[in-house]
């Protein structure tokens, strides 16, 4: 066995320069081949990858766009969110101010008043106090003298003259009674007279019957209207005090409310961790208050200061706000009195219409009363002297004249009325004294026009 052992031999270790250098190997042509084909391989990938660059940025280009497109529509459609938020706050708004006026109306249709009214009058009835009111009173009227004494006299004159027509009779009766004497005349007229006399007492009753059932069914309709006016004050009242127990008071939103306490500030500090370790809401108000007692000056003055800027800002707010509602007021106050001015106006120009009218009125019925005394008019009789103030406007028309050539009618008119108001009282006497002397003239001749008058009515009945 040692023999075989000591005959194997033992390899021994090469040194690194002992080694030969490897030949190169020459390629073979299946390597050429793959050499000669990596080149190109890879310029065909880097071709292929450049297309599919470009259209992944197209794809990121449109993405991105469509992303715009969809914040817009996201934009959108959030403002019209928000303005169906506010019409539907505002529907709601009106909803429950058309309840509260429905059950108003609802209320009031309750209000049943207890009264007895005025007997309602018969149609008939209605007719016949409407004719009274017009003057158109049942009784006969009174017939006059004359014609009463035509009664007596038409069958006469027909039987003198048959073939007469009634014209014809009519202008004879009317010369007859013309020469007809005083003493025949006076049975008829005091029987006219007789017949007036009841005539008017009758009348006279009924007018006062009529103006009596005026008076009565006016202070009915006082009566029925002043109780009816107070069942429904009482009703009101009642449904106000309602009302009142039901509503709440509305608090301003704009008003700053008020500012926390520094207990309050500390309490909302802690109110977490109380509620954290499982304690109740009445556990957490009894917690902190004894915590609060056994704090120090010094812990709880961050509190207090914070509590105290508070009160600063409130206080600053609320001038704020006081400001802001007086200005409200006061803007308010503005519109009223325009409102007013505005009803005032339009007052004054109605009153000035009704006025106008009054005016026309006026002069038509001047003018109707002028044109029957210019029938009757005597160019004799005296002309009734012009007021202090017509003496007064001749003279001042004069002298405003002459100062003034080019001057209106109307403003002529206004500065005598002026002068005469700032005129004082011992000015206007002089004016007041030719006045009067004008008037005691006018009275002596309006004595000496009346003898004349009466002089030729009594030579007139002389002659007949």
């Amino acid at each position: 066995m040692a023999d075989t052992v000591a005959e194997i031999p033992i390899p021994t270790k090469k040194s690194r320069g002992s080694r030969k250098a490897l030949k190169e190997k020459t390629p073979s042509a299946s390597d050429a081949n793959i050499i000669a084909a990596e080149p190109k391989g890879k310029a065909a990938s880097k071709k292929q990858q450049q297309p599919k660059q470009q259209s992944f940025e197209q794809e990121l280009l449109e993405m991105q766009e469509k992303l715009k497109q969809l914040r817009l529509e996201k934009e959108k459609t959030d403002e019209l969110l928000k303005q169906k938020d506010e019409e539907l706050e505002n529907r709601g708004k009106e909803q429950e101010k058309l309840q509260i006026e429905l059950k108003k109306l609802q209320k009031l249709k309750e209000f049943k008043p207890i009264m007895n009214f005025p007997m309602v009058k018969d149609k008939e009835q209605e007719k016949k106090d409407k004719k009274k009111k017009n003057g158109c009173s049942e009784t006969k009227r009174p017939t006059h003298a004359y014609t009463l004494w035509v009664k007596d006299q038409w069958h006469e004159v027909k039987k003198a003259n048959p073939e007469a027509e009634f014209k014809d009779i009519s202008n004879i009766l009317g010369a007859k009674w013309k020469t007809v004497t005083a003493e025949e005349k006076k049975p008829y007229e005091e029987k006219y007279l007789a017949e007036k006399e009841a005539y008017l007492k009758v009348i006279t009753k009924e007018k006062r019957e009529i103006e009596a059932m005026k008076l009565l069914e006016e202070e009915q309709k006082q009566k029925t209207a002043m109780e009816l006016l107070e069942q429904y004050m009482q009703f009101k009242q009642d449904t106000e005090k309602e009302n009142k127990n039901k509503k709440k008071k509305v608090k301003d939103p704009l008003k700053p409310k008020q500012p926390l306490s520094a207990y309050f500030l500390f309490t909302n500090d802690r109110r977490a961790a109380i509620l954290a370790d499982n304690k109740g809401v009445l556990e957490v108000s009894k917690i902190t208050g004894e915590e609060w007692k056994n704090m120090t000056e010094e812990q709880k003055r961050p509190y207090e200061e914070i509590a105290k800027k508070n009160k600063e800002k409130y206080a600053q707010e609320m001038e704020a706000y006081k400001q802001k509602k007086e200005e409200e007021a006061a803007n308010m106050m503005k519109d009223e009195e325009e409102h007013m001015k505005l009803q005032k106006h339009e007052a004054l120009q109605k009153l000035k219409k009704k006025e106008k009218t009054e005016n026309m009125i006026k002069e038509t019925k001047l003018n109707r009363q002028k044109k029957k005394q210019s029938k009757d008019f005597d160019p004799n009789r005296p002309k009734r002297p012009a007021s202090s103030y017509i003496f007064f406007s001749k003279e001042a028309r004069k002298s405003i004249l002459e100062e003034r050539p080019e001057i209106g009618e109307g403003m002529l008119r206004t500065l005598i009325s002026l002068k005469w108001k700032d005129m004082s009282e011992k000015d206007k006497e002089l004016w007041s004294g030719k006045a009067s002397e004008a008037m005691e003239e006018y009275k002596k001749e309006m004595e000496e026009y009346n003898k004349s008058i009466v002089a030729k009515l009594l030579e007139k009945t002389t002659d007949e």
